[in-house]
């Protein structure tokens, strides 16, 4: 067990040098330069090493570690939620940020912002993680450092099926996303922690479950076993299409494409009072009847 110890201390770490980098950063940066690049090169340099150093747990630990898939799953959830907590409203994510844009919550310069500090930060997370790896500190880092110049591609199954595990992995993260983003982090925290977990639990034997383009092209593009194209149409354009398709669900349209619903009717706020216009219908009938009798008591010639 001493290498998962060595394994949450790093994670401790990272999470603690994130997190000065951010209060530094929200301190010197003017407020735009941080929401677009400080907090999402800290976030994605967050999400990548931890990702690294879980993935080589899971995968050395059951036969080197002496510990199986409920310690690794666990570790998962709570880093998730420690994510979901310390990113301060970075998505960590490409496939959220253009999600923002095309919800017309963000512009397409800071959108292309984000996604270059994404790139950016977990390419960095990959070279320190690797730098990490190669003090050799536990067993289990001797045997990754070993392995990870001959590692093999992620992808476990047929291209198609491939891409449609995470297009659909990521359909239902953005559909959770959408769903709870205005929620309370009490509730939205847990949340998203719980779907990342089911989701790495169900999609891993196929993919790695990374429903995450930046992340995935850190992880596992240099891998050999499939070609460049095989990775784009798996981990890129599997997540957009799967985000386009939540959020075309949820909406019923793409704001930043067009504004017509195609899926949900729209009522009209303003509703005709029935129950005035009836009242006033019956109301005048007495006023007739009325009228009715005077015209009747009229004394006849």
């Amino acid at each position: 067990m001493d290498g998962l110890n060595v394994s949450i201390a790093f994670f401790l770490l990272v999470v603690g040098v994130c997190q000065v980098l951010r209060w530094l950063s929200k301190r010197l940066l003017p407020p735009g330069t941080h929401g677009c690049l400080a907090r999402e090169f800290a976030g994605s340099f967050q999400l990548c090493t931890s990702c690294l150093e879980l993935r080589m747990l899971m995968e050395m630990g059951p036969w080197s570690g002496g510990f199986g898939l409920d310690v690794v799953l666990t570790l998962l959830f709570l880093l998730s939620a420690v994510h979901g907590a310390s990113l301060d409203g970075a998505s960590a994510n490409p496939t959220v940020s253009l999600q923002e844009f095309l919800l017309l919550e963000s512009s397409l310069a800071a959108t292309a912002g984000k996604l270059l500090a994404q790139a950016v930060g977990a390419g960095t997370g990959w070279a320190l993680t690797r730098l990490y790896w190669a003090w050799e500190l536990t067993q289990l880092h001797f045997i990754q450092n070993l392995l990870a110049p001959e590692c093999s591609s992620s992808i476990r199954a047929s291209l198609p099926h491939a891409a449609c595990v995470e297009g659909s992995c990521s359909f239902l993260l953005h559909l959770v996303l959408l769903r709870v983003r205005q929620s309370h982090p009490l509730y939205r925290v847990p949340a998203l922690a719980v779907t990342v977990t089911f989701l790495t639990y169900t999609a891993g034997p196929f993919t790695g479950a990374f429903f995450n383009p930046a992340l995935a092209t850190a992880t596992t593009f240099h891998c050999s076993g499939s070609s460049f194209w095989d990775y784009i149409q798996v981990y890129w354009l599997g997540p957009l299409a799967g985000m386009l398709a939540a959020l075309l669900l949820f909406q019923g349209n793409i704001p930043r494409l067009f504004q017509k619903n195609l899926l949900y009717s729209q009522k009209s706020k303003y509703k005709v009072p029935k129950a005035k216009v009836t009242a006033q219908v019956e109301g005048d009938k007495p006023q007739r009847k009325k009228k009715a009798g005077k015209s009747s008591s009229e004394p006849r010639a």
